[in-house]
């Protein structure tokens, strides 16, 4: 390998004094920075070596594989480089069938079997407390000299011919405010090394108590600061318990070998706007934050302000509020199971009262979940399932959706209903879905009632699914979005006092139910492709792949086919406009059975706006 030829050239033969010798050049580096960088060592047998290489290939966040000897070949930077040795101290865990028996000053006992042994490098050349100095932040050492605390997540690792083991993490507090500056001194100083992993509740981790670390110290994280986790090299030892060999050793955390050798995949300082860090609180229970490229987060602004354009001159421009659709896409990005709900009965003295608003934008954002391969299901009035259930299965047959999905109903009754209805078994602790999203869906005003656009009560029409974002408020883990562009659909509470200064009869109309996220478009429809395209944006975003894989496992490559062929298409659309005509729903404004929405026509108008959505999102940067 590379690593190994660089150090036959400076080395005139090979040595293997380091691990041999009671004195090796070995220190404890857990607050060093400096010319030289760390590195901790895996020694396993040969057999094991073509499987423990690609096992770091596919987890190359915690484990950054710098390189790797030949038995009896090893080669480690010239000794005398570093001074303070920890002289007559451990240096090495040893390790038998899984379990580690012991630590050692040298491994001189086990020459012979090191013979047939292959030593690995880990790169720990990234600096978390030169990236807190350069960031303006105080180095947070455990007191003394002693070693960090690292954790043990719930995480797995990508596992590979009986090498498995969970993620081992580092945390650190950080003030709120200095969240962004610090994520741009470590991806500045590390690449992506550098980056966290996670950024909020431990418990999201499954880390239950930050005071028991897994190794070294515990560090205490003051109210107001928040916790920051980053991928730790300690993750090899987990692995070399988890392939159970007769014999293997590894380094001792803290203890690493001090080299000038530094991760090619993680130069520093060169930052790009693809590679720059933005920081963005989605949730407070728990507490969550996410983060994209800055150029990731200015192509889904962009987005945002392509759709919150007002065909309709209803004076949604009030109502709009900056990210909203950044913040709804990050937290859509990391839920498992989506809930999704769409109807708003305008038409109340036709067959179906529905209207061509909403069933799009729902359908569209469905597909591209699904090419995600999140769960997803849509809820509807009961009145309406069977048109829902027709269309759902006309897309399919379509080519619209790429299979068919669960068609749910609530009739309500009681908190404790919906609460049931959110949860496994109505455990709170296990919710059933993690976000739920509203698009063009009828919202209930102050006086409990439901209206249309024109101040007339469709409440005999409407079931309460309303009930259920009130109750996701109060469950934590849930988050929801509403989509909508007048103020009277569910979600709509976040700006109902916008509303009702601005938009028409919107004292009477607003809706009071509030949305965690509050998209605002000029037709709701699109407010569900843009999703759609910003979940894509944020996938193909190297910094937000990273950090939703938590850095294990491989990335997709941006523009992954499946992601690309799921985006809302002028074609697709179309398709699903003509199914909705097909079962007699009709154009939220003028009421014509036909090819428009809100009384605009899909050619002229929905056909470009879909157009220009999808040419933003798969522009190249």
């Amino acid at each position: 390998m590379p690593f190994t030829v660089h150090l036959r050239c400076r080395l005139p033969s090979a040595i293997r004094s380091l691990f041999l010798q009671k004195k090796p050049n070995i220190r404890n580096t857990s607050s060093m920075a400096g010319e030289l960088r760390p590195a901790s060592l895996v020694v396993l047998p040969r057999s094991l070596a073509p499987a423990f290489e690609r096992f770091c290939q596919a987890n190359t966040g915690p484990l950054p594989l710098l390189g790797q000897s030949e038995p009896e070949k090893w080669m480690l930077p010239p000794q005398g480089a570093i001074s303070e040795t920890r002289m007559g101290h451990p240096q090495f865990w040893k390790y038998e069938f899984g379990a580690c028996t012991g630590s050692l000053a040298s491994l001189e006992q086990y020459s012979e079997q090191l013979k047939d042994m292959v030593a690995f490098f880990l790169g720990c050349s990234f600096s978390l407390e030169e990236a807190l100095e350069k960031a303006g932040l105080p180095r947070r050492d455990p007191a003394g000299h002693s070693q960090a605390g690292a954790y043990k997540t719930t995480v797995p690792c990508v596992t590979h011919a009986g090498f498995c083991c969970p993620l081992v993490v580092t945390m650190r507090p950080i003030p709120k405010d200095k969240l962004e500056g610090l994520m741009r001194a470590c991806c500045s100083l590390g690449g992506e090394q550098g980056q966290p992993v996670h950024i909020g509740d431990p418990e999201l981790l499954g880390i239950k108590e930050l005071s028991k670390p897994a190794y070294g110290d515990a560090m205490v994280c003051p109210p107001g600061e928040v916790p920051v986790f980053w991928p730790s090299p300690l993750t090899s030892l987990g692995a070399v318990s988890s392939c159970e060999t007769p014999l293997a050793f590894a380094s001792i955390p803290g203890c690493t070998v001090m080299t000038d050798l530094k991760d090619a995949k993680a130069p520093p300082g060169c930052l790009t706007p693809e590679r720059i860090p933005e920081v963005h609180h989605i949730s407070q229970d728990p507490l969550h934050y996410s983060i994209a490229s800055v150029s990731a987060s200015q192509k889904i602004r962009e987005l945002e302000s392509m759709i919150g354009i007002d065909p309709g001159n209803r004076g949604i421009g009030h109502l709009l509020c900056k990210d909203e659709l950044l913040k709804a896409s990050l937290s859509l990005s990391h839920a498992r199971s989506v809930l999704i709900t769409t109807g708003f009965p305008t038409h109340f003295n036709h067959e179906p009262p529905e209207e061509t608003d909403g069933p799009p934008g729902a359908v569209a954002l469905v597909a591209f979940l699904q090419a995600l391969e999140k769960e997803v299901a849509i809820i509807v009035d009961q009145r309406a399932w069977n048109l829902h259930q027709k269309i759902v299965e006309d897309a399919v047959e379509q080519g619209v959706l790429k299979t068919q999905i669960p068609i749910l109903t609530y009739q309500g009754g009681s908190v404790e209903a919906a609460q049931a209805f959110l949860c496994k078994d109505g455990d709170p602790q296990t919710p059933r879905f993690d976000h739920l999203v509203a698009i063009e869906r009828a919202g209930r005003a102050a006086d409990g009632n439901y209206y249309n656009a024109r101040k007339m009560n469709i409440k005999h029409l409407v079931d309460p699914i309303d009930d259920l974002f009130l109750a996701a408020k109060k469950i934590p883990g849930i988050s929801s979005t509403g989509v909508g562009d007048g103020g009277n659909e569910l979600g709509m509470g976040k700006v109902k006092e916008a509303v009702r200064r601005h938009i028409r009869h919107g004292d009477v109309i607003a809706c009071d139910v509030e949305a965690d996220f509050a998209v605002i478009a000029g037709v709701s429809n699109w407010g569900g492709y843009a999703l759609a395209c910003a979940l894509y944006i944020l996938y193909s975003c190297a910094v937000h792949s990273q950090y939703l894989r938590k850095a294990v496992g491989p990335s997709r490559a941006p523009g992954d086919q499946a992601w690309t062929q799921a985006l809302p298409s002028v074609i697709k659309e179309e398709k699903m406009l003509g199914i909705l005509v097909q079962h007699k729903v009709r154009s939220g404004v003028s009421g014509i059975v036909g090819m428009e929405v809100d009384g605009l026509p899909f050619h002229n108008t929905h056909a470009e706006m879909i157009q220009k959505l999808v040419d933003v999102t798969t522009a190249q940067v």
